[in-house]
């Protein structure tokens, strides 16, 4: 099958449905290629080795990859951040009628919403059936972050998006809660698959070992560790104003891994508060990431409370999982739920100091067997229910269905 990857996030970006999906795909017997932008995510900057220009093709382990230009920028800007969203569209559009092969389908990663427009012009021109691939459910999304307070231009967006929902072909969400909300909202339930995420296996799988200094940071510590972005939905105060609570506990230590719009600030809260229990460590290639990973003794999800997250299951869950580390999920609902049958570690309240306190005792205190089981059944969940091979054979069925209808 002829596949068209048409995603504004791909390699060397950290995104999960990038270069490792395209190459499973390859493996699995289909032929793909790829539509994207010039890698800025998530500092908004071009990526060194790339320069922005109009198009460039590149081809990376067999995948044909083309990147098309755009606007870079990801603060929190909302302004610069919608020119980013539709610089990518409008050229992904002119791009994906006029230079790309002909497909017998089209897999849109969403966000930005942007994407799923420029799928639906491809589709008119091309006839070529869309795969929507919901990863953050828009208008709630951008509410819950604070990215957008109008409610004016959020209700236009929720009215796009339904526009969206019913031109696609197919809709994949990446949990039970948004297929509900989705229902909810008028999508009819026979549209809708639920495929969950997987993670950079192959990057953490080929984890190299950390830096000696960060060896030397994380030795006879028990290690908290918290990677990937740090903006507002993350509500990352709440784990510094944990980190003041236990440092009477000598080996315990928060380790912040990543980048992102909240970095700086809570930096700076280090400082003006005197919490010493607690690390940053600058953002780095999965690989890399993994080698931090190993040696934590937890692994912490948290996200701000709200009803949205209660519905979804943020990515670094699975890559949590595929580590085979206990894990500390302050996320209610699915997230929580999935950590819950996995029996991999422990649930918090988000933003609870007191709840997440008494979480990351639980675990400090309890035997080294107990913690180990945790890690064991983490990674057999894992491989079991949510791996790269079992996600795109899922994905492939949906493929088929939708080219041949």
């Amino acid at each position: 099958m002829k596949i068209l990857l048409l995603t504004q996030w791909f390699d060397p970006e950290p995104t999960f449905k990038g270069l490792a999906f395209a190459k499973e795909l390859k493996r699995q017997g289909h032929d793909v290629q790829v539509l994207t932008g010039f890698p800025n995510y998530p500092g908004g900057k071009i990526y060194d080795g790339y320069k922005l220009k109009l198009y460039q093709r590149e081809e990376v382990d067999g995948i044909s990859i083309l990147r098309v230009a755009l606007y870079p920028n990801h603060d929190s800007s909302a302004l610069k951040r919608i020119f980013n969203y539709i610089s990518f569209a409008f050229m992904a559009i002119l791009f994906g009628i006029f230079s790309t092969r002909k497909t017998d389908v089209i897999y849109a990663y969403h966000p930005p919403l942007t994407v799923g427009i420029a799928a639906i012009f491809i589709k008119l021109f091309r006839r070529t059936p869309i795969v929507y691939d919901i990863q953050d459910m828009w208008p709630d999304t951008l509410k819950a972050t604070g990215m957008l307070n109008n409610n004016k231009i959020l209700n236009l967006i929720g009215l796009v998006c339904k526009l969206v929902y019913r031109f696609v072909d197919h809709i994949v969400v990446l949990c039970p809660g948004f297929k509900k909300l989705l229902s909810e909202r008028g999508v009819p339930e026979e549209k809708i698959s639920i495929i969950y995420n997987w993670c950079d296996e192959q990057g953490l799988t080929q984890a190299q070992p950390a830096k000696i200094e960060y060896q030397q940071l994380m030795q006879n510590k028990f290690n908290i560790v918290f990677a990937g972005n740090m903006g507002k939905a993350q509500a990352l105060d709440s784990i510094l104003d944990v980190a003041k609570k236990v440092q009477d506990i000598q080996d315990i230590q928060f380790v912040f891994v990543g980048g992102g719009t909240e970095t700086e600030r809570l930096k700076q809260r280090l400082i003006t508060e005197n919490i010493s229990n607690t690390v940053f460590i600058p953002r780095m290639p999965m690989a890399e990431v993994g080698g931090i990973l190993k040696l934590s003794n937890l692994l912490l999800v948290h996200l701000k409370k709200d009803p949205l997250f209660e519905i979804t299951v943020p990515s670094k869950t699975q890559a949590y999982m595929a580590i085979g580390k206990p894990v500390l999920m302050a996320v209610a609902g699915d997230a929580a739920e999935l950590v819950q049958k996995a029996k991999c570690g422990s649930i918090a309240i988000s933003e609870d100091v007191a709840s997440l306190q008494q979480a990351i005792l639980r675990i400090y205190h309890l035997p080294v067997s107990e913690r180990w089981k945790m890690s064991i059944n983490a990674q057999t969940f894992y491989k079991q229910e949510l791996s790269l091979e079992s996600g795109v054979k899922q994905f492939v069925s949906i493929f088929e269905k939708v080219k041949h209808d």
